[in-house]
């Protein structure tokens, strides 16, 4: 096999003249005004171009001249706090994607008014934020395809020919989409803007979720029947390691620990989520949960991850790795996280008996909810907090 392109990193070196004061207002992760200017504390400044270029705007692609922020203080978690929009997705509102059969339901998360339909043609299991947030995409794993659209709504072009399509991903550099696909097993390398093939990466197990290293240099995805996670060097395009949990494991859902150190993987099987070494990926451990853990939230303060499955949430605090809080969800089963509020106050869940409810981060009552059409499959909240997307539900950096 062929490794495909080597990703890189541009790295922007400035100074800073004497005498001269910022026109933008610093303030630490999570202060400040939630509509106003966010920088991290310590960072870089973002630069941005005084006139972006019209036709990329209009595009929807990447502006030349445009660079994220930059977090501070090493936290993988550290640009997603409350408030903390990209410049250009703070004029966008909030809404949530329902997708259910043919359709994607798209609410006004304030009024919990259904405020458009978009038809994709396929039987939506997932929508997708791509990684610089300007669009949005819908995978579907029968029929094969992705489906491109906008945050205001609006098919963009015709459904792209995917194989088995069980989960989208976007590398940390934004440079690639990583499809996870099944028949055969792989990581598929596609352009983040067209979808176009570039490359692909035959896996040992058949994935179903993924995240990233620290370092950005690798994807590790889940396999669910092989009870195994497996890494993906992004550099080589290459296996570059595969652990196998104890007898019985079933992997689901993971998400990577602020500090980098961890990633928590869920298993409804064993209820509770297993401690997995992030560089030498080896179980370091196992948290009991609830039966049936399945999707996993990352706090807006990073410092606890939420735990959904078998009726019952579950904050577990990264600091001391043991459960802080065990609440019931409404109606027992096994809901579909879609992300968190903005401010980091709810975390939205989706019923698959079609139902979609904001549940309370400190309390973990029910605070929102609304009935909808069909069987959700799916569900996004759009925007969040973070520089960028890294695809899948709810994953920022």
């Amino acid at each position: 096999m062929r490794p495909w392109a080597v990703l890189t990193c541009a790295v922007v070196a400035g100074g800073v003249l004497a005498g001269c004061e910022s026109p933008v207002p610093f303030h630490r992760p999570g202060e400040g005004s939630p509509d106003g200017p966010v920088l991290g504390l310590g960072g870089p400044a973002p630069y941005l171009s005084a006139q972006p270029d019209a036709e990329a705007r209009r595009s929807g692609d990447r502006v030349p001249g445009e660079v994220p922020l930059v977090p501070a203080g090493g936290h993988v978690y550290a640009a997603t706090g409350p408030g903390m929009m990209a410049p250009h997705a703070r004029e966008v509102p909030a809404r949530l994607y329902v997708a259910h059969g043919r359709a994607i339901d798209v609410i006004d998360a304030g009024t919990m008014r259904t405020v458009g339909r978009l038809h994709t043609g396929a039987a939506a299991s997932r929508v997708v934020p791509s990684w610089d947030l300007r669009r949005l995409w819908a995978t579907d794993p029968a029929r094969g395809t992705l489906v491109r659209f906008g945050p205001l709504g609006g098919v963009r072009g015709r459904p792209v020919q995917a194989g088995s399509p069980a989960a989208l991903h976007f590398s940390p550099d934004g440079r690639h989409a990583l499809v996870l696909a099944h028949r055969p097993s792989r990581v598929e390398v596609r352009d983040p803007r067209t979808m176009r093939r570039k490359g692909s990466v035959r896996l040992p197990c058949t994935p179903g979720y993924a995240d990233f290293t620290p370092d950005g240099s690798a994807l590790v995805a889940t396999c669910g029947s092989a009870g195994a996670l497996t890494r993906v060097d992004l550099t080589t395009g290459r296996v570059s390691a595969t652990v196998r949990l104890p007898a019985g494991a079933r992997p689901g859902d993971l998400r990577l620990s602020p500090d980098g150190t961890l990633f928590y993987v869920a298993d409804p099987v064993r209820g509770g989520v297993w401690l997995v070494d992030a560089g030498r990926l080896a179980v370091r451990g196992f948290v009991r949960t609830a039966p049936g853990a399945r999707g996993l939230a990352v706090g807006r303060d990073a410092r606890r991850l939420f735990v959904v499955g078998g009726g019952t949430l579950t904050a577990v605090r990264f600091g001391t790795r043991r459960v802080a809080s065990r609440w019931p969800l409404p109606g027992g089963g096994t809901p579909i996280p879609g992300g968190m509020s903005r401010d980091g106050s709810a975390l939205w869940l989706a019923d698959p008996r079609g139902l979609v409810y904001a549940v309370s981060t400190r309390t973990g009552r029910v605070v929102r909810k609304v009935r909808v059409a069909g069987r959700p499959a799916g569900l996004a909240v759009h925007p969040q907090p973070g520089r960028f997307s890294l695809g899948g539900t709810g994953l920022y950096r």
